[in-house]
């Protein structure tokens, strides 16, 4: 089972899923350390200081990964702020956008990318592109939460899934969350 953990630069993504990997033994793939890896890009983008990624080479070298290296019935989670373009099943984390440009403003980010990334968390970006290109869509709110018990959460959702019981996940569906008053005030 591939499923992805996406949310804007931020929200806690590669912290969490180290917790996931150590914790409960899911195998993650680091969708931007295997872009760097395998040069799937097609340039940069010197405006945003990042790479263009080639989705369609993303795609097919993650599959050939995840053929090669995946046991049966293994659950793999692909850790990006992209990994909504190449899986069936996501979970967005969310932040607010007060606690997400503290955060970033800590990896000094630009003012700009800052504005960016808090301007798409307010607006649902992610989760609304996760939802158009995704089968299954999930979110957690990261704000407030130690990462150990995001992992939880996550935990809970990916076992629900595998158990068919997605049902039992009402409170982790799109829509529950929304910065939108507070954004724009």
């Amino acid at each position: 089972m591939l499923i992805g953990i996406t949310g804007t630069p931020g929200t806690g993504k590669t912290t969490v899923s180290g917790i996931l990997s150590t914790s409960f033994g899911y195998r993650i793939i680091n969708l931007n350390d295997l872009i760097k890896e395998k040069e799937l890009h097609c340039g940069v983008d010197t405006k945003r200081d990042c790479l263009i990624a080639d989705i369609e080479h993303i795609h097919d070298s993650l599959i050939e990964l995840i053929d090669e290296n995946t046991k049966c019935g293994e659950t793999v989670l692909v850790e990006s702020h992209m990994s909504h373009y190449i899986t069936d099943t996501v979970i967005v984390l969310r932040a607010s956008p007060d606690i997400l440009k503290k955060r970033l403003q800590t990896r000094n980010y630009s003012p700009e990318k800052i504005e960016e990334n808090v301007e798409a968390e307010a607006l649902d970006v992610i989760l609304a592109e996760s939802v158009q290109y995704c089968k299954s869509v999930f979110e957690v709110n990261t704000t407030y939460m130690r990462p150990e018990e995001i992992a939880e959460y996550i935990n809970h959702i990916i076992k629900a899934i595998k158990n068919g019981k997605e049902d039992d996940l009402d409170g982790f569906r799109p829509g529950n969350i929304d910065w939108s008053e507070d954004f724009f005030k």
